[in-house]
């Protein structure tokens, strides 16, 4: 197992300390009262088979299967005007199968020799500080914001090492600002610097030292509006800026539903990619009766670099999918979708989703237009009682066809089961 940093030891400490405190230990002190503590395991098989790949120094397929553990141990907070708590999450991951053949799949490590890790492991902490409605967090974080969203979509869930700070002083207005020094990646166990990705492609020329973010979510109109806006800087890179509009509206049997964004993007401090310059515009609307709910999507990539993000993040664009992003330099995509909620005819926990996107106008910069498209079929069923209840069984399929890039056809098939322990 990984040993746990200076800082882990640091605030692990504190929570010894804070713990042994007869004052602390008191139950309407709420530090104990209030803790919760959850272990999910997580069995994960994850296929990729590249069709357009040919030859013996081409990797033509990732496949792997491995087994996670997430524990996350919660404290409440101490009395007084400055409440003191402490989390803690502990992350292992185990291989099932894997072959040096058919590795990066993003489930486990990868070896200087080629071949998968046997099993990788972190232990990590945050000290948390609350005063009124505002709250700063000090050590593991898992920030879930528009400039760095919460990509927990593989074994185990990323991280990052840092300061932030969360107030919700203000009625129906949260705002959140942060610190962010490296990062702990989905399949690795140690910390990292951060770096970017350009659409789908990783820049690994480069690394950053800091991330730092600012922006807030302000929720009126009886909590069907939320307007936000955003600011995240990966430090002598990219800065980007955000700008969101969700809103949900009744009407009759129907709920009507839009999601907008705008993100603009430029190269920040010492230019450690050269020159960035990006637009990129989303719209996702949806219309939702019973146990059905019907989306369009449109979405637009402008200016002369594609859509930058820190890696390896997904980011919330409307047409961003599990295998392709449909955000290269220029591309216009549209997407349908259909969601079905199986509660409505009986069978509650069963839901399906079938998608389509396709996108074109790619600057290729290869002298052709590229085009794309992406059709996915979901499945997913949380017994509902029973010795069972609550594991969760997801099936995905995807199909991605482009001229140019990888053709992909993938195959998710994911078990999930949560236990409360506190």
């Amino acid at each position: 197992m990984k040993q746990t940093s200076h800082a882990t030891r640091t605030v692990l400490s504190t929570a010894v300390a804070l713990g042994c405190s007869s004052q602390l230990m008191a139950a309407e002190s709420g530090f104990i009262e209030d803790a919760t503590a959850t272990l999910q395991a997580r069995n994960y098989y994850f296929s990729r088979d590249y069709s357009d790949i040919v030859g013996a120094n081409q990797q033509s397929k990732a496949e792997e299967w491995a087994q996670g553990f997430i524990f996350n141990a919660r404290s409440g907070y101490t009395q007084g005007p400055i409440g003191l708590g402490v989390d803690v999450i502990g992350l292992l991951g185990i291989k099932l199968d894997s072959g040096p053949d058919r590795t990066n799949t993003g489930l486990l490590p990868v070896h200087s020799d080629g071949r998968a890790a046997d099993e990788y492991s972190r232990l990590e902490g945050t000290l948390k500080l609350r005063y009124s409605k505002t709250e700063l967090r000090v050590g593991e974080l898992q920030p879930n914001l528009p400039v760095l969203v919460f990509s927990d979509i593989r074994l185990l869930p990323p991280s990052y090492q840092g300061a932030s700070i969360t107030s919700g002083e203000i009625n129906g207005l949260t705002l959140q600002g942060g610190h962010l020094s490296s990062t702990h990646l989905r399949n690795e166990a140690g910390d990292e610097k951060m770096q970017a990705m350009l659409s789908y492609v990783p820049q690994r020329q480069a690394s950053s030292d800091a991330f730092n973010y600012g922006g807030g979510d302000y929720v009126f109109n009886d909590k069907r509006t939320t307007v936000s806006a955003w600011y995240g800087q990966l430090e002598d890179i990219y800065n980007q800026r955000f700008l969101g509009l969700k809103h949900s509206q009744p009407m009759g049997a129907w709920t009507l539903g839009a999601n907008l964004g705008y993100f603009d993007a430029k190269e920040d401090g010492k230019d450690l990619l050269g020159n960035i310059d990006n637009q990129a515009f989303y719209s996702l609307l949806s219309a939702k009766r019973g146990g059905h709910t019907f989306y369009i999507g449109y979405q637009g990539i402008y200016g002369e670099s594609a859509f930058p993000r820190v890696f390896a993040n997904i980011s919330p664009l409307g047409n961003e999918v599990p295998t392709y992003e449909f955000a290269s330099t220029d591309e216009r995509s549209w997407q349908a979708r259909y969601d079905y909620d199986f509660a409505a005819l009986g069978v509650p926990g069963l839901t399906s989703t079938v998608r389509y996107i396709t996108g074109n106008n790619v600057d290729t910069g290869k002298g052709f237009e590229g085009k794309d498209r992406e059709r996915d079929l979901d499945l997913g069923y949380v017994v509902q009682s029973g010795t069972f209840k609550g594991l969760g069984v997801r099936v995905r399929n995807a199909m991605a066809r482009s001229n140019y890039r990888s053709d992909i056809d993938e195959n998710r098939l994911i078990f999930s089961y949560t236990w409360t322990l506190l």
